[in-house]
């Protein structure tokens, strides 16, 4: 009797798979490698459950628009940052603090291509890790389309635009910046072994969201990855927190990175945020935990680095975009000309048009002066802006662009589900 009811129960189990297919029964997830190579239009590993929707048409259509894409980018601008990097830069530290960066990771990798642990931190939150089987063949398809659209600014002009992220990280299933943190990560040519999302407390001690923490005071994510054939592991840090002066001090961010000693930092399309003295606590981190410094003239004031460093310009200064045009820097201007700035040929920042933009690379050494800095005026000062500093320069003709279009393939049709757009920059 007991084997008889044995057997029957088998039955049931297998009549109840039976009607609820092979869409319901509980199918191998895909590596997080495998999904971060497959939203970049990559194909995965052989075997990788993911395979079976590189055939379908949308997502050949979007490899190949990602692949030209990626092709452009690597000739107008990685090429040519890496060259400069092997050129001039031979001191880079282990760790790199890339703060105001939102999710990119792509010029971190390119101006740091050798730190073995990246401090990461912007507003947007890391969102959920993908699990790409939980979605139906049409969810994929115009998530990567979602994604892709993400993109497009990053990829033109080498900043995300502040404005569309919030929306473009919150809409859509593949939400938040880990998406976009896994498809550069991809594109770069790294192996991702493993992701972790995390609360941070006040103490700046790291807690798996697992662990549900009271009054965590940012989130984020930790991603452990490697280069090709290489088999040292590397970590990034993406933080969500606020780096203003009233969030930072007492979210516990910069207690975690004291942590990690002194290394590089890089600050590019940061708004001109550490203009003010509403962020001069991460500026302040920043000048005392930098061995070295590389910044647009959206980062922290050339004033701070009158004394103590040595400068490196290249590029050219002409001036902030018309948004930022009260952010002018007289002083800069006279560092990028007499210390007869370096040409560079890649664009970076706000001034994205070719032969507009600048970098300045800040060394720190106890014994440099770079220039002597003028009494303070007694007016004519706000913000931390020094009244020689704040006259406007507009220039309409390089101002922040608008936003990339993706164009319809003709044989597209609106009510296709499949459908990708392939940008054209």
């Amino acid at each position: 009797m007991a084997r008889m009811l044995v057997t029957v129960a088998i039955a049931v189990v297998a009549i109840a798979f039976s009607v609820l297919g092979p869409s319901a029964q509980a199918e191998p997830s895909a590596s997080i490698n495998d999904t971060a190579r497959f939203i970049a239009g990559l194909p995965p590993s052989a075997g990788s459950p993911l395979n079976t929707y590189t055939n379908d048409g949308y997502w050949k259509q979007y490899a190949s628009g990602f692949d030209e894409a990626w092709s452009n980018l690597e000739k107008r601008q990685l090429t040519k940052i890496r060259t400069m990097v092997s050129r001039d830069f031979n001191t880079r530290q282990s760790v790199l603090f890339y703060l105001f960066s939102g999710p990119d990771f792509l010029y971190a990798d390119a101006f740091f291509p050798s730190a073995d642990t990246y401090v990461m931190a912007g507003l947007e939150p890391p969102g959920a890790i993908p699990d790409l089987r939980k979605f139906s063949r049409g969810e994929i398809a115009s998530s990567l389309r979602d994604l892709r659209s993400s993109l497009s600014s990053v990829l033109s002009y080498s900043f995300f635009q502040t404005k569309f992220m919030k929306v473009d990280f919150s809409r859509a299933k593949l939400n938040g910046t880990l998406p976009v943190l896994m498809t550069f990560l991809a594109r770069s040519g790294k192996t991702i072994y493993d992701i972790e999302l995390f609360d941070l407390q006040s103490d700046g001690t790291l807690h798996p969201v697992e662990e549900k923490i009271a009054n965590p005071t940012g989130k984020g994510a930790k991603i452990i990855f490697s280069d090709p054939d290489v088999g040292k592991k590397r970590t990034l840090y993406y933080f969500s927190t606020d780096l203003s002066d009233s969030g930072i001090k007492t979210s516990g961010f910069l207690t975690f990175c004291d942590q990690l000693g002194h290394g590089d930092s890089f600050i590019k399309s940061a708004s001109y945020l550490m203009h003010s003295d509403n962020f001069s606590t991460v500026r302040d981190f920043l000048l005392s935990h930098s061995v070295s410094l590389l910044q647009d003239d959206s980062g922290i004031p050339v004033r701070f680095f009158a004394q103590g460093w040595q400068l490196r310009p290249y590029g050219r200064y002409v001036g902030p975009i018309s948004l930022f045009g009260g952010q002018y820097q007289a002083k800069l201007k006279e560092v990028f000309a007499k210390e007869r700035a370096t040409p560079i040929d890649f664009s970076l920042g706000y001034r994205w048009r070719p032969l507009e933009s600048n970098i300045l690379l800040a060394v720190k050494d106890p014994s440099a002066t770079a220039f002597e800095v003028a009494p303070a005026a007694t007016s004519g000062k706000k913000s931390g802006v020094e009244a020689s500093d704040a006259k406007p320069k507009v220039e309409a003709k390089a101002d922040v662009p608008s936003r990339p279009r993706y164009r319809r393939h003709k044989q597209q049709t609106v009510s296709n589900p499949y459908q990708i757009f392939g940008y054209s920059p």
